[in-house]
């Protein structure tokens, strides 16, 4: 056989190369040149070479026939089945048309284990193997992930693997229909062209063409890649009828087939990009600085194809360094223009999505393009694309339909970085006045939210930002109670602070004032106030731009309120003082009164009790002329607080009662929380322990109603309080851990300071007083930068008793002078007191019983002026201790009992229990 193969190509080729010189000789038979030898005969007998081509032309094709009739055929790989008309003998399969594997291949485990886990499963059930749909964004790689997947699972399908580009998104190509398709596939698997229905109904020409590559595959494994298909109609005729092979889809759309298996594929994760970039820089990874790579594949939104694309221009530009692309990417106005190599881009993937779409759907995400969002919902996008929002919904549906939105939890979307940047870019061929007029309507669609979500979260009696005046006309979400107002604003409140900077950026300065304003409500409660002082500075720029006083009166006072809740103190006065100045000349009486209680509020927290009874004292006649209730309990429950810090208790309980009076009136929650708060701080001060603990209690579980986190934290610690002078050690910790948990959380740095200074003083309870130095100097160190005078004392105080403690009886005694100094000029003599028992103690313990009588007895002088029962029985125990040791035990026993009677009606048993062993030893 071999033998005469060769012989036949031998002859051939000779037959060939005579034929070659005749042409040869022929058309040059007039050339003028003389040939040499025998050929100058044929030259000048040029008809005689004609007659010797001709025959040497016949005898060759004579020849070629019967070599063709005489060829042994070649026979299929697989057994002819007579009979079927789809297979006929002699075809061959060719079933090895896989796509180079790429060397570049980065991560994707977690998408490949699950399909090598769902193949597994269904061969090792025997269950017909589904179609698999691999999906995503344009540039995620979904071709490459597909390629590499038939590599890793071609040796599970012996009977090859096929692959087909349907041209599903394909710059200059349209989409391969079925039949195209099916003639490929049947070709490519041996089907002779005259044996592959034609015809010139398409439908039925589908249908057979179907049927046969049906049967073509029957009982084999083969694997089938459909790439880049634009829908399920186009690919569902392809798919083989045979249970054993697999089909892996890729398309950009979200395909509904029946029963399919659908395998998202998402960017890559910042490490794995990073893995990618340097692969394909061409770069030592050393030679590269991995900040500048992280910084570098996040502007390329971690999409494998924008990875590549800025690698491949890093790797052709050999003098550039990592860092001249990145300045390079982050100077370009156009990030996208950046991201492309040789004739590759990202924007052109992006074109072909976008290029499929309606006229109506192109213009909505143009719009979305204005959006200054993160994500959106259906309300935001109807804003957006002056549509109803039923309209929105379906827009956005199919723009994720597209895959050039991605979903997530709670009916929102949200771009993709550079799909945001491509939008941006479609949308800013329109002009910047299409730009200002979406921003205008997606401002307008939230502040109507935000009326109606204030309407909820305000308390009752409280002003209320006005709606816009289209707010009728606007779609607004549906909020039933104060729950889903809090959570809608907790949704959105990155969304409405980028439109409040976008519309700042584009001098919409009417906006910015009124949409800060409605978000003030909110902030105020659940921060972060570094995020809110910084929108309300904003406001202030804006309100100066317009002229408009009143609006600037109003955001200086938001910025003082935040600027307290951030215990920057001396700011707080300052924009709360100008902010008085500016209601008192537009004639705002209200605004003025809400500025001075702020004011005063200030104060207090200062301890410059003087300026903060005025400032309350004034701010109460005003909300009284104007008959403002709520404003009134404000103000009195203020004042309370500034009298409970003055030690005049019985006045602090009498306006605190009056303010719990008029919020319940109101239905004020927020305010009756507060003045139960105060009332229990009083009442524990007045060593009513149980009292307290219910006032506390009642004031928490209002908090938390309320969601109010900051004032869940207040509670916490006063109930701490509690429990540690009950002798509860551990519940008070629990308590005051969870507070500082929240304060830290918030960035509360008053509240926080409280928390650690408590924490302070169960360390020295418990013994461990190293720890409660260290603490205790923590909170001394934030008081004194805050300001707080207050906390400043008591946090000396503290530090004066566990010097003591450890013998460091210098220390201890210049603690106590500066806590006593800093407590007198506050007047605050239920502070006093304490100091001068805990300072009586020590003297105690040194053995100078005389002068520590002498300061016991300054302090119970003191307690019984202000009604400090706890601090009375410490004094009394101290006093009855000190003439123990100089008088003898019987003349200690009076004030030792009145201190144990103390003590046991407070609840005290653990300084009661000390004070009894003591008598029960005088009797033994």
């Amino acid at each position: 056989m071999r033998l005469r193969q060769g012989i036949t190509i031998g002859v051939v080729a000779a037959g060939g190369a005579v034929t070659t010189m005749l042409v040869g000789l022929v058309t040059n038979a007039v050339s003028e040149s003389e040939w040499p030898g025998w050929l100058g005969w044929l030259q000048r007998h040029a008809w005689f070479s004609f007659a010797v081509l001709g025959g040497a032309t016949v005898g060759l094709t004579m020849l070629l026939a019967a070599l063709s009739e005489t060829r042994t055929p070649l026979r299929s790989t697989e057994p002819h089945q007579p009979g079927n008309g789809a297979e006929p003998p002699g075809a061959a399969l060719v079933l090895r048309s896989l796509p180079r594997d790429t060397a570049a291949f980065t991560d994707r485990s977690a998408e490949l284990e699950a399909l090598v886990r769902s193949v597994r499963v269904s061969q090792e059930s025997g269950s017909a193997l589904p179609v698999h749909v691999i999906d995503g964004m344009p540039g995620v790689g979904k071709t490459t992930f597909a390629v590499h997947a038939g590599h890793v699972l071609s040796e599970q399908f012996p009977d090859g693997q096929l692959f087909v580009n349907l041209n599903g998104h394909t710059t200059g190509r349209t989409p391969v229909q079925a039949t195209e398709a099916l003639a490929s596939l049947l070709a490519a698997t041996g089907v002779p062209a005259q044996r592959i229905p034609v015809g010139d109904d398409v439908g039925a020409v589908a249908e057979a063409r179907a049927a046969m590559w049906r049967s073509r595959l029957a009982d084999k494994k083969a694997l089938l890649i459909l790439d880049n298909a634009a829908s399920y109609r186009q690919f569902e005729p392809l798919i083989p009828g045979g249970s054993g092979c697999l089909v892996l889809v890729t398309s950009r759309k979200r395909l509904a087939a029946y029963e399919e298996v659908v395998l998202p594929v998402a960017a890559l994760p910042p490490e794995h990009s990073v893995d990618l970039f340097v692969r394909l820089s061409g770069r030592p990874a050393d030679s590269l600085d991995h900040a500048v790579l992280a910084e570098l594949v996040g502007l390329c939104g971690y999409l494998p194809l924008g990875v590549s694309l800025l690698a491949a221009r890093l790797r052709h530009h050999p003098s550039w360094s990592a860092e001249d692309l990145r300045a390079r990417l982050v100077a370009a106005r156009d990030r996208l223009g950046e991201l492309r190599a040789g004739e590759r881009a990202v924007a052109a993937t992006f074109d072909l999505s976008y290029r499929g779409l309606a006229p109506e759907r192109q213009r909505f995400f143009q719009r979305l393009g204005f959006y200054p969002g993160t994500d959106l919902d259906a309300y935001a996008g109807a804003a957006l694309g002056s549509v109803s929002v039923a309209a929105a919904r379906e827009q956005l549906d199919a723009l994720y339909d597209a895959h050039l939105i991605d979903e997530h939890p709670g009916s929102r979307y949200r771009l993709h970085d550079l799909l945001r940047d491509y939008a941006r870019g479609l949308a800013d061929e329109g002009g910047t006045m299409e730009q200002v007029q979406a921003v205008q309507h997606v401002c307008t669609y939230y502040l109507a939210a935000l009326a109606v979500a204030n309407g909820h979260i305000l308390r009752s009696g409280a002003a209320a930002p006005a709606p816009p005046g289209v707010a009728a006309q606007v779609e607004t979400p549906p909020m039933e109670s104060r729950t889903a107002a809090l959570g809608w604003l907790e949704n959105e409140r990155a969304n409405v602070l980028a439109c409040i900077r976008r519309a700042n950026n584009l001098a919409l300065h009417e906006l910015v004032i009124r949409m800060a304003a409605a978000m003030a409500p909110f902030l105020r409660q659940a921060g972060p106030w570094d995020q809110a002082v910084s929108l309300h500075r904003t406001a202030v720029e804006a309100a100066r731009h317009t002229g408009d006083r009143r609006a600037l009166a109003s955001a200086l006072a938001e910025v003082g309120v935040v600027r307290r809740f951030m215990a920057a103190y001396p700011e707080a006065i300052e924009a709360l003082n100008e902010a008085v100045t500016e209601y008192e000349a537009v004639g705002e009486r209200r605004g003025k009164a809400d500025a001075l209680n702020q004011s005063g509020i200030v104060s207090y927290l200062i301890a410059d009790n003087d300026a903060a009874v005025r400032a309350q004292t004034e701010a109460l006649a005003l909300y009284r002329d104007i008959g403002d209730r709520l404003g009134q309990a404000n103000a009195l429950a203020d004042l309370g607080m500034v009298r409970r810090q003055r030690s005049q208790f019985d006045v602090a309980v009498e306006e605190q009662t009056e303010a719990l009076s008029i919020y319940r009136e109101l239905g004020d929650r927020y305010g009756e929380a507060n003045s139960l708060r105060d009332l229990g701080i009083v009442h524990c001060l007045m060593g009513e322990y149980e009292l307290a603990t219910r006032r506390h209690r009642q004031a928490f579980d209002i908090y938390q109603e309320l969601d109010d986190r900051v004032h869940q934290a207040y509670a916490l610690n006063e109930l701490g309080v509690v429990r540690r002078l009950t002798g509860d050690l551990p519940g008070a910790r629990e308590s005051h851990a969870q507070a500082l948990e929240h304060y830290t959380e918030l960035g509360e740095r008053f509240g926080r300071a409280n928390s650690v200074r408590h924490l302070g003083v169960l360390d020295r309870m418990e013994g461990n007083v190293t720890e409660a130095i260290r603490v205790l100097e923590d909170a001394l160190g934030s008081y004194r930068d805050l300001g707080s005078r207050g906390g400043e004392a008591a946090s000396l105080g503290e530090l004066g008793v566990a010097h003591g403690i450890v013998a460091e009886q210098d220390h201890a005694v210049e603690a106590f002078q500066q806590s006593l100094e800093i407590l007198r000029e506050l007047g605050d003599r239920c502070g006093e007191a304490e100091v001068l028992n805990h300072w009586g103690m020590l003297l105690h313990a040194s053995g100078n019983w005389a002068a520590s009588r002498e300061h016991f007895e300054q302090a119970l002088g003191l307690a019984r002026d202000i009604r400090c029962p706890l601090e009375q029985a410490r004094a009394l125990e101290g006093i009855g201790r000190c003439r123990w040791m100089t008088d003898g035990p019987a003349q200690a026993e009076g004030s030792l009992r009145e201190a144990l009677t103390v003590y046991r009606r407070l609840g005290a048993n653990r300084a009661a229990d000390t004070v009894e062993r003591l008598l029960v030893s005088q009797a033994g």
